[in-house]
């Protein structure tokens, strides 16, 4: 217990000093940060990998995109959901980050995780690409966030899943509304809301 809080008062003073840099640049979560983005808050049951996964409808053999990946807190479980024939492409922007990935999946013994350096929003992710995609705590990141989300969408194929996780504690926290507005914006239809205003998972489907 004593582990714990200790771990989320680092989290919450990390937090704090991420946030005020962050009020004056776009600041992405760094590599050397990639071991506390993997702790599982046991306030934001919603933001669990586990749940998130759950969350999808996942069958083996689909083809699932995991953008703004981060060190593959999401991407090595959906790996796992999707099974050998099913493929999980995990896209981020920082290099650093795209190798714990793939040092992961290799620990684990998965083949069937690739990586792309890319922006989220970039369009180098193809049209019509995945049966589902997954964005834990990017979008704030973004300069353009409505202009990003139109171009991940089009990444789903019709009828596709896109779930889409924030939790406070993140500097670049985006409420409620403000997703919800960006996705009526891009088409999308919300599917189902997880957890509270603090923390929470909404899954949206991508009109036919």
């Amino acid at each position: 217990m004593t582990v714990v809080l200790i771990a989320l008062a680092a989290l919450v003073a990390i937090s704090i000093a991420w946030r005020l840099i962050s009020q004056r640049r776009s600041l992405p979560c760094p590599p050397w940060l990639g071991r506390m983005v993997e702790l599982n808050n046991p306030l934001a049951r919603s933001n669990s990998a586990e749940f998130i996964v759950n969350s999808l409808s996942l069958t083996p053999g689909m083809k699932v995109l995991d953008a703004g990946c981060g060190p593959g807190r999401v991407a090595i479980p959906l790996a796992r959901a999707v099974g050998p024939t099913g493929t999980v492409v995990a896209a981020d922007l920082q290099q650093g980050m795209l190798d714990r990935v793939s040092e992961k999946a290799r620990a684990a013994g998965l083949r069937n995780v690739s990586t792309v350096r890319t922006g989220l929003g970039e369009g180098a992710l193809g049209d019509n690409a995945f049966d589902r995609a997954v964005v834990c705590a990017v979008l704030g990141e973004l300069p353009n966030r409505a202009s990003a989300l139109d171009k991940l969408v089009k990444c789903l194929k019709p009828e596709g899943l896109l779930a889409i996780a924030e939790l406070i504690f993140d500097p670049h926290f985006q409420s409620r509304p403000s997703i919800r507005a960006l996705a009526r914006g891009a088409g999308l239809v919300e599917r189902g809301f997880y957890g509270n205003r603090l923390a929470y998972l909404l899954v949206f489907e991508r009109a036919k």
